[in-house]
């Protein structure tokens, strides 16, 4: 058969390839649509909002209860989509960073002097050089992994339910079985190892980055206060490069940077507080009242996946 621009079967053909094209480009029209941005709820209450998200923030990020996990619910909870965006949470916790280096600032740096003091004698059995190496590998693992699954974990009430009962029994667990015979004086480069491995679990939303380290360190037979010591030190590289590259959008939005810098100054005194109310608590202290209110909040946001009160499930 000849094929001819008059010839019925190429009208035909040619209309089919047509029709493609035309869904082709519909599809792709309503794909690159941009998506709706949250309108701000003004100024003076995005102040107060602010300063609430600092406060949930400073308290449940150094506390083993995740913060990942209380601020994604307690903006779904109160439609807080403006402040609520995943960069402007990400931000404040600057406020975080800056508390801990300041709380643990002596202890810095002791550990920077004394370890480059070690490494130019090459005493390698030195306790800041131990420390120094321990806490530099112990890194590396969160933020590898990190950086390729950083699109890629799911933050939904429904993970974050089960995040945190599995972690509340394995706290549950070092809890009952670790040794806490160990302090500070004891920390080995090993420890680092096996703190920033179980730092990784903290990637999951839920988890809780000081909760997986405590957890850890308690396995590894560390006295309460020393694992929450060292977890919160091992932790400082891990939130800071986290945080640089997380809140990079919120610095660029000039309508947010009153907002964001007032959640920062709330966020820094509240981390503050809760960093030494928690060493304290601990020196005489066991970890279940965060074991039995993770079981607790873990269980209430199944129940309210189950029911479908939550947008996003």
């Amino acid at each position: 058969m000849v094929w001819s621009m008059s010839n019925p079967g190429f009208f035909l053909l040619n209309q089919g390839w047509h029709g493609l094209f035309s869904l082709a480009s519909t599809l792709a029209v309503s794909d690159a649509v941009t998506p709706v941005v949250p309108s701000s709820p003004g100024l003076l209450l995005s102040l107060l909002q602010a300063i609430v998200l600092g406060l949930v923030q400073g308290i449940t990020e150094f506390l083993p209860i995740s913060s990942t996990a209380h601020l994604i619910i307690f903006t779904d909870v109160f439609h807080w989509n403006y402040l609520g965006q995943k960069f402007f949470v990400d931000a404040i916790q600057f406020g975080s960073v800056v508390a801990v280096l300041w709380y643990f600032w002596a202890d810095i740096r002791q550990i920077l002097t004394g370890g480059w003091a070690a490494f130019q004698r090459k005493d390698w059995q030195q306790e800041e050089w131990k420390i120094l190496v321990g806490i530099a590998v112990g890194t590396l693992p969160a933020l590898s992994v990190g950086f390729l699954l950083k699109d890629v974990l799911p933050e939904s009430p429904l993970v974050i339910g089960i995040a945190s009962i599995v972690m509340a029994l394995l706290l549950g667990l070092a809890e009952t079985i670790g040794t806490r015979k160990r302090d500070f004086n004891a920390l080995e480069i090993k420890d680092g190892i096996l703190v920033g491995l179980g730092q990784m679990l903290a990637l999951v939303p839920g988890v809780s980055r000081s909760g997986s380290t405590l957890t850890a360190a308690l396995f590894l037979g560390l006295e309460r206060r020393t694992a929450a010591r060292f977890s919160f030190l091992l932790g400082i590289p891990t939130l800071t490069i986290a945080t640089l590259y997380q809140s990079r959008k919120a610095f660029g939005n000039p309508e947010m940077l009153l907002p964001l810098l007032v959640g920062i100054v709330s966020t820094f005194i509240f981390s503050y507080l809760a960093i030494a109310w928690l060493l304290r608590f601990l020196q005489n202290r066991n970890t279940w009242i965060f074991v039995w209110y993770r079981l607790a909040f873990g269980g209430a946001l199944l129940l309210a996946v189950a029911a479908n009160l939550f947008r996003d499930a």
